[in-house]
């Protein structure tokens, strides 16, 4: 990919002040420099490149020690490092140098490559590491191999570069209590941290399902609180009742192998944040020492399924005691500023029904269970406090009354960031809507289960962290972002890996550049090359770049007879070309180029591919029928909330797979559906028919039955068909099809009146709906 200045200009116009050249030099950096300026020529490495460093700096020394490390074992070439010398500075050396202007700041450098020589300048150690992961990145991929490649143009493209962090804080959390990650991954995910310049990697150790960490005075948190002895089998909802793969498994890690990372990281100026959550999440730990739970005598156990437990701490002075001497040993282990005390999704059941708490309520002249959780995180935050530490929680922790030193992580939402900041805390954004990295990336159907929702790469890329709400004042206190990587349903560190990157990558460029407009086209082309880096470093990185994606559109007047279905296919990477096939072949570079939208006339699958490909090819099935792009309208406003343009169930696209989301018109609360479709004329009608979802588990129930009624005048409906379901509650998530047959009937009007399921019965492992009002799920319905 050329990136020239006016690209980079187009991209970073508020970011940049410099004079446009034009060149072919390639700047696939990422994250892009807050201020840069390409430059004619190449400066090229040889046999006699030397490395200098002045002032006998160390921080100097690691960062040279870190390139020439890199290109010895790449290049071949026997480039060395050198103190500066007169004579050397005359040469075509790369130097670095200490930066006296006060530009760079804790985390900034200057980068000045030309054919004559390349000039590094920072202030700080981290400057200098920073500047190198760029120069890096100016170098051809196979810098980042591990096997010489003396074929490769080893030479930098010419640019000046200004360049600093806009958040100070930039991290990706990772959680090892639902699968466990080795250690030797672990330190791959730092390295990745530091290529992408992000700074901090929250270590999210400690859970229901698993307590990871080696506290000496405590042994059974590791010997009964590591071992869960078996795992839900698929999603959470995936099966009623839920099953079991009766498969034991353990691990944490120890105090050597802690202090190992953290030495690690602090190499690579990554600092980790260590989490120990409190006082919910905390089953590892009950089932381990009971005495810490408000019903000492009960037997708890590790949760072998995922979710909220109401078993959560007790605030007695004895659960106190245990979690500071726990937080003793952690902060020995990290040595940085935070530490994250979660607080987040404590259920009060059981503070409810203790007497103790009940009696603690009053005797501190407290409102609530909500007030007693502030206590609690108060109480955790003064000792933490007094170890010359600081916390950080969940945004939970707002509730009753923020600890008056906290750092927020704003996750549901931006609600809590911006009621944090008001309140001149510092806050870290990291809502679910784009940071959660757990979600699907592409069609769910085609992809590894997951937790559920979507997230697309460009979605995270297009986020703003600092909320409009915020008034200039309150705006620092957005101090950065972080990704989070649950893994519920990620075992394996190949599949963390797919699931992080590229996501990751994104999030790093929106916590580095300054704020101001983003062209994602530009960031997904240097992506391309960024890409082959991951390729390099054997990073199991999601392809999902070039993957086909459709829509339906409509031709003509809505509700006219002519409207014609279109299908209209698209793909991220702006390069590539999609090829497409409407016979049912697979497609291939053969097949039709793909350049205008297809349309069709009768119900048909479309095959398509990318070139260059993406690993998955594309296929789906588009409906024609007499209510296709067809008007509608809803009875029951309820379903107006997920179906606000009124398309989903006339579009032609059919859910395939139950865990999609985004197909379903859902309608909660216990409500039923009514909805009619006007066909614009009167025509004759055989079928009616539609699919509902069944996942109990969450709720979504089959419905009690399903009439669909015909109308030729839109006021009076007859030809009613009735039809019960008796679909029973155990069995596998699935799609339930409805078919009403009308043989002769003729009707401009159809309509689909669905009866709710009611209330959730009790059964096992739905406790978190029994007794609420049962929601359903409708998508398309077709017209015959």
């Amino acid at each position: 990919m050329l990136r020239t200045l006016l690209v980079g200009l187009l991209l970073f116009s508020s970011l940049t002040n410099v004079l446009a050249q034009t060149t072919e030099n390639d700047y696939n950096i990422i994250p892009f420099p807050a201020k840069f300026s390409g430059g004619a020529g190449r400066f090229v490495l040889t046999g006699t490149t030397k490395i200098l460093t002045t002032g006998k700096d160390p921080a100097q020394t690691a960062a040279a020690q870190l390139l020439v490390g890199q290109l010895k074992t790449t290049s071949g070439l026997p480039i060395s490092i050198a103190p500066a010398s007169a004579a050397l500075l005359k040469t075509k050396a790369i130097v670095f140098d200490r930066h006296t202007a006060g530009r760079c700041g804790p985390e900034g450098y200057v980068l000045r490559v030309s054919p004559d020589g390349v000039r590094v300048e920072a202030e700080t150690p981290k400057g200098y590491f920073y500047a190198v992961q760029t120069l890096l990145q100016l170098l051809p991929t196979e810098v980042y191999g591990t096997t010489a490649a003396p074929a490769a143009n080893w030479s930098m493209p010419a640019c000046d570069i200004l360049d600093r962090p806009r958040f100070a804080y930039r991290g990706l959390m990772l959680d090892v209590c639902r699968h466990f990650m080795p250690v030797s991954f672990v330190k791959k995910t730092i390295d990745l941290l530091a290529l992408h310049k992000m700074n901090t990697f929250h270590w999210h150790l400690t859970d229901d399902q698993g307590w990871r960490i080696e506290i000496k005075k405590y042994p059974k948190l590791t010997q009964v609180g590591a071992k869960r002895p078996e795992t839900i089998i698929g999603h959470y909802a995936e099966n009623y009742p839920q099953q079991y793969d009766g498969k034991p498994t353990d691990g944490y890690y120890t105090q050597e192998q802690i202090k190992d990372v953290v030495r690690y990281a602090a190499a690579r100026h990554v600092t980790i944040v260590p989490e120990i959550e409190l006082p919910g999440h905390a089953l590892a730990a009950l089932t381990a020492y009971p005495e810490l739970g408000c019903e000492p005598a009960k037997a708890y156990a590790l949760a072998t399924r995922w979710g909220v437990f109401s078993d959560v701490f007790c605030p007695t002075d004895k659960t106190f005691g245990f979690l500071q001497d726990v937080l003793s040993e952690v902060m020995v282990l990290f040595p940085g500023k935070y530490i994250h005390i979660g607080g987040d999704e404590c259920p009060k059941d059981a503070w409810k029904k203790s007497a103790f708490c009940q009696d603690l309520i009053k005797k501190l002249k407290l409102k609530d269970e909500n007030e007693l959780q502030s206590y609690f995180v108060r109480r955790i935050e003064k000792f933490v406090n007094s170890k010359g530490r600081a916390i950080i929680g969940w945004d939970e922790i707002l509730e009753g009354g923020l600890a008056p030193n906290a750092t927020v992580m704003s996750w549901r939402g931006i609600k809590g960031g911006i009621e944090a900041a008001k309140q001149k805390h510092n806050v870290i954004m990291t809502p679910g809507a784009f940071c959660y990295l757990d979600k699907y990336q592409a069609d769910p159907a085609t992809e590894p289960l997951a937790i559920g929702g979507y997230l697309p790469i460009e979605k995270v890329y297009g986020y703003e962290p600092v909320p409009d709400e915020l008034t200039p004042a309150e705006k620092p206190y957005i101090t950065g972002l972080q990704g989070n990587l649950w893994t519920e349903y990620i075992a394996t560190p190949e599949a963390v890996e797919y699931m992080v990157f590229p996501r990751a990558s994104a999030l790093a460029e929106v916590g580095w550049v300054p704020q101001g407009p983003k062209n994602f086209e530009d960031f997904a082309a240097r992506l391309k090359t960024h890409l082959r880096r991951l390729d390099q470093l054997k990073v199991n990185y999601a392809k999902r770049l070039l993957d086909v994606r459709a829509e339906t559109q409509f031709t003509g007047e809505e509700g006219g007879a002519a409207r014609q279905l279109q299908v209209r296919l698209s793909k991220l990477d702006s390069d590539s070309k999609i090829y497409f096939t409407t016979n049912g072949k697979p497609a291939t570079t053969a097949s039709t180029e793909y350049v205008a939208p297809i349309s069709l006339s009768k119900t048909t699958t479309i095959h398509a591919i990318t070139v260059p490909g993406s690993d998955k090819a594309f296929a789906e099935t588009f409906y024609i029928h007499r209510a296709k792009g067809k008007p509608y309208a809803y009875a029951t406003k309820a379903a107006e909330f997920t179906d606000e343009l009124r398309k989903k169930l006339t579009d032609g696209q059919v859910a395939t797979s139950p865990r999609d989301d985004r197909p379903w018109v859902q309608v909660g609360g216990g409500n039923d559906l009514e909805l009619t479709i006007d066909l614009g004329e009167i025509k004759p009608v055989t079928k009616v028919s539609a699919t509902f979802l069944k996942k109990v588990l969450f709720g979504v129930m089959p419905p009690k039955s399903v009439e669909v009624s015909l109308s030729k005048e839109g006021d009076s409906f007859k030809e009613a068909i009735a039809q019960p379901i008796n679909e029973p509650l155990e069995g596998p998530w699935r799609i339930l099809p409805v078919v009403a047959d009308f043989k002769t009937a003729r009707a401009r009007f159809v309509r689909v009146t669905v009866k709710n399921y009611g209330t959730v019965p009790a059964g096992p492992g739905l406790d978190r709906v029994t007794g609420k009002p049962a929601a359903l799920a409708i998508d398309e319905v077709i017209v015959e």
